[in-house]
């Protein structure tokens, strides 16, 4: 939700939810997941996941706007094969009722139950999408509840409110803040983080009663199986209320990336809030509309002054910026397919591709949305975009993961519109941002060979020979052409890696880490053997083959493993990887090695 205006959502083809229905499919699913949770005895305290992810070291996030939980799942399956990471999905609580996108950002309670979906089929959901190996995020409101404008009513599952009442938490009049006016000066601090947004009642998040709440929720949310939580109008809380409620979790090192959209002259900058997670860079996706409205050249020095790549979740556009028009939309056509395979090849920040659907009134609810529901969403419906479904960012999504951890290498520029760059010796991409073709040589670190252009139509339709450092290519009007290594014409891809099995009983870690002399590198986890997140106490990793760190870990079969790599210097000073948590179980053989790369 911005600072200025209410939130969006898609939906589409199936059967109407009006009953709230758990079809037989996503029934079985959930099923599914629950036996083979059994058989390999991965059932938590906080929660239960069918099986290991498969892509989840990936990191590129897909923002599935108001698809409904069915939709999702039935989804998770193709986004898992593309690479994707994780999927976001919209604030997941009951809320109030009505057709337009931003009723899901008006909580009436934290019950699970929205026009998206039953709890039972949100519980399906992260079941499906975890066995396709790709993480949940939900978009967590917690700053507000409906606006003091509606007066009383029930929500969406038939939860009554009234304006300082909302029985279904339960919050009445001293949980919110005592400011019961709109915000009118962004630059006045106090204003922007204790009056209301719109209407809409301000927790008072300094609370330690609403804290507790709004902890709960989450928990609740994380036993249900989400691996991470986008964080909705984190501007508008003090970033130590947010840091304090974080770590009332089950899981205070979930992943956690924040709402905060920074302005010039205003007081609240996103920097403030890197402490607990990342958080979003809303200028990386102005500067992106305006250079594909100008000159691409200066693409080169983009996340220049902005928050460190470590910290930033970048994005084209969201569900706000499309409709207040401060990013590219998918109305751009070409330019905007361009502009998400700049953000997957380049690297600065944490990419998320954003998918929803087409609209002319900003404030238009789904397609087919009512009051209290939506159908779902479908991409053979023109009207939703599935952004995730084109070749160019499938292809993208691909050329991300196998390049990850390499810097920016080779770059040229004609000074306009015509760019190149590489990413090391793992990948080189050509953008053309003109109404015409552009051919020419270029110069890059790629090994020799014969290299399939990832973003064309088909499966390898159009190659390149790489010689000698040089390749030659013709690329069409505002399109782009994208090598990598594991990409090869003639041999089988090389996918992102994964666990495979080796002779150490428990986990073998291998990671590709650059370090400066005095910094070492340690797997941290929740197991007691991997230091219970205590990073001093994790497992110490051997640079005997450096660049890439080893080291082993005894642990049963069956066991459930997350875990990230940690940097300490000679003084104690810890350095996190970024993303979300890794998540393997340890097989029957009892054996698993981890390729890995870090995440910088």
């Amino acid at each position: 939700m911005t600072s200025h205006h209410a939130p969006p959502r898609p939906g589409a083809l199936a059967a109407p939810r009006g009953t709230r229905r758990s079809t037989p499919v996503i029934a079985a699913l959930a099923a599914l997941a629950t036996v083979l949770a059994g058989l390999v005895g991965v059932v938590t305290a906080d929660r239960s996941r069918a099986s290991a992810p498969v892509n989840g070291d990936g990191d590129v996030v897909l923002n599935m706007f108001q698809w409904t939980w069915d939709a999702v799942a039935a989804e998770c399956a193709t986004i898992g094969d593309a690479g994707f990471g994780y999927v976001q999905v919209s604030p997941p609580q009951e809320h109030v009722t009505g057709s337009q996108w931003w009723t899901s950002y008006q909580p009436v309670s934290y019950r699970v139950d929205s026009k998206l979906g039953t709890r039972a089929e949100f519980a399906a959901m992260n079941a499906a999408c975890d066995a396709a190996g790709v993480g949940v995020i939900a978009d967590a409101v917690i700053n507000h509840t409906t606006g003091a404008d509606r007066g009383s009513g029930t929500g969406v599952a038939g939860t009554a409110f009234g304006v300082d009442s909302f029985p279904g938490v339960p919050y009445g009049p001293n949980d919110f803040n005592d400011c019961r006016t709109n915000i009118t000066n962004y630059g006045d601090r106090y204003q922007v983080q204790n009056c209301r947004l719109v209407s809409l009642q301000d927790l008072r998040t300094g609370s330690d009663y609403v804290r507790g709440k709004i902890a709960a929720y989450l928990n609740d949310l994380i036993g249900l199986g989400v691996d991470g939580f986008r964080i909705d109008a984190a501007k508008h809380m003090p970033a130590a209320d947010l840091a304090a409620i974080k770590q009332r979790l089950s899981r205070p090192d979930v992943y956690w990336v924040q709402e905060v959209i920074g302005a010039a002259g205003e007081p609240i900058r996103p920097a403030e809030y890197v402490g607990s997670g990342d958080v979003h860079e809303f200028d990386y996706a102005r500067r992106l509309k305006e250079r594909f409205d100008g000159s691409i050249k200066d693409l080169r020095t983009v996340g220049d002054g902005l928050l460190p790549s470590a910290q930033a979740g970048v994005f084209v556009d969201n569900h706000d910026t499309e409709r207040n028009g401060e990013t590219m939309t998918y109305a751009w056509g070409a330019k905007y397919v361009l502009a998400n395979t700049f953000m997957l090849a380049y690297p600065y920040g944490s990419p998320s591709v954003y998918t929803g659907y087409r609209f002319t009134d900003k404030d238009a609810g789904a397609p087919g949305a009512t009051s209290t529901t939506v159908p779902d969403a479908s991409c053979a419906n023109s009207q939703w975009t599935c952004t995730h479904r084109m070749t160019e960012v499938r292809g993208m999504v691909g050329f991300h993961n196998a390049v990850a951890g390499t810097g920016l290498t080779n770059w040229w520029d004609d000074g306009g519109n015509l760019v190149a760059f590489g990413r090391g010796a793992k990948g080189h991409v050509v953008l053309n941002n003109t109404a015409s073709a552009q051919s020419r040589t270029y110069t890059t670190s790629l090994p020799d060979g014969t290299y399939c252009d990832v973003v064309a139509s088909g499966a390898c339709t159009r190659t390149v020979a790489v010689s000698g450092g040089r390749f030659t290519a013709s690329v069409p009007a505002y399109g782009a052409l994208a090598l990598h290594v594991d990409a090869r014409s003639g041999a089988t891809p090389t996918p992102t890696p994964t666990p495979t099995a080796t002779g150490t009983t428990g986990l073998t870690f291998a990671v590709n880490a650059t370090t400066t002399w005095g910094q070492n590198i340690y797997a941290v986890g929740d197991q007691p053997a991997l230091g219970s997140w205590a990073p001093a106490s994790g497992v110490a990793l051997s640079a005997s083959t450096y660049p890439v760190w080893r080291g082993a870990v005894t642990l049963p079969p069956g066991t459930r493993v997350e875990y990230k790599y940690v940097r300490i210097d000679g003084s104690g000073g810890v350095t996190w990887e970024t993303g979300a948590n890794r998540v393997v179980t340890v097989p029957a053989s009892g054996r698993l090695t981890l390729n890995d790369t870090w995440r910088g």
